[in-house]
């Protein structure tokens, strides 16, 4: 599931240029010492992580994912609308926002090909670089138990709050690209933010994504409420329905013809 926030990030991109007003983000406080008990190793925490989504066993259960739900970008005078992501092992994905006075906006990953439609132009950019190289990791369905092999080294950088709760940090570097940030709680070993560098057209940009209201849905738990925070964007995911196991067709997550 956490990919199902990941894939929204070009997204952010492409709308920063519509976005009118700054929003304010949630403020974790400043890393602070670390606890006096012993810290985990990284293995230790990733380990706890997959127990506390289901095990391994129940994840790999899962082939494909279909999950629906609703936006609001509070950047925008609060624009609301509808989202749809499909997602199907072992590394396709697509998601469709309906952006209401503004049109439809999808991005994906056919296995080879990262694609974005522009919804203002219908132009489809196909992505290359550096750009590719993010797709091809993010969209790997498996990225829960795959940390190690998605990235070339794991920290673990210490302990942080973020809000009230109590987090692990793991900084993960890839092969190509800016490192990222996985923040999991000490307590429910879940994954509740991430941290990345983004960078498109205009440059890098820092977002913040936010994991809630995780619930069980065939023996894995999934996020059911996401938020993501960058500079002058604020966007806000409340998913209402997430069906797994679903006939996903390989043609959902091709290239679309430019309109």
């Amino acid at each position: 599931m956490r990919q199902v926030t990941i894939i929204i990030l070009g997204m952010l991109f492409s709308m920063s240029a519509i976005a009118q007003s700054p929003v304010s983000s949630s403020k974790a406080a400043s890393p602070g010492a670390a606890s006096s008990a012993a810290l985990p190793t990284v293995d230790e925490v990733l380990d706890r992580n997959v127990k506390a989504l289901g095990g391994r066993a129940a994840i790999e259960k899962i082939k494909s994912r279909v999950s629906k739900g609703t936006f609001e970008i509070a950047s925008l005078a609060g624009a609301k609308g509808m989202i749809e992501i499909y997602e199907k092992a072992p590394n396709k994905e697509v998601a469709m926002l309906n952006i209401p006075g503004i049109g439809m906006q999808a991005e994906g990953y056919d296995g080879k090909i990262a694609w974005e439609l522009q919804p203002d132009s219908g132009v489809v950019h196909e992505k290359s670089g550096l750009e590719l190289a993010t797709a091809k990791r993010e969209a790997e369905f498996y990225g829960d138990i795959k940390l190690k092999e998605l990235y070339s080294s794991l920290t673990l950088k210490g302990v942080e709050k973020v809000g009230e709760r109590e987090t692990y940090i793991v900084e993960a570097v890839p092969a190509v690209g800016n490192p990222d940030r996985f923040y999991f709680d000490t307590q429910t070993s879940l994954l509740i933010r991430k941290d990345s560098v983004e960078e498109g057209d205009e440059g890098k940009r820092s977002v913040q994504e936010f994991y809630d209201d995780y619930r069980t849905v065939d023996g894995v738990k999934l996020p059911f409420s996401l938020r993501q925070v960058s500079p002058g964007l604020e966007f806000v995911v409340k998913i209402t329905e997430i069906k797994q196991n679903i006939p996903v067709e390989d043609a959902k997550f091709n290239k679309p013809e430019e309109k």
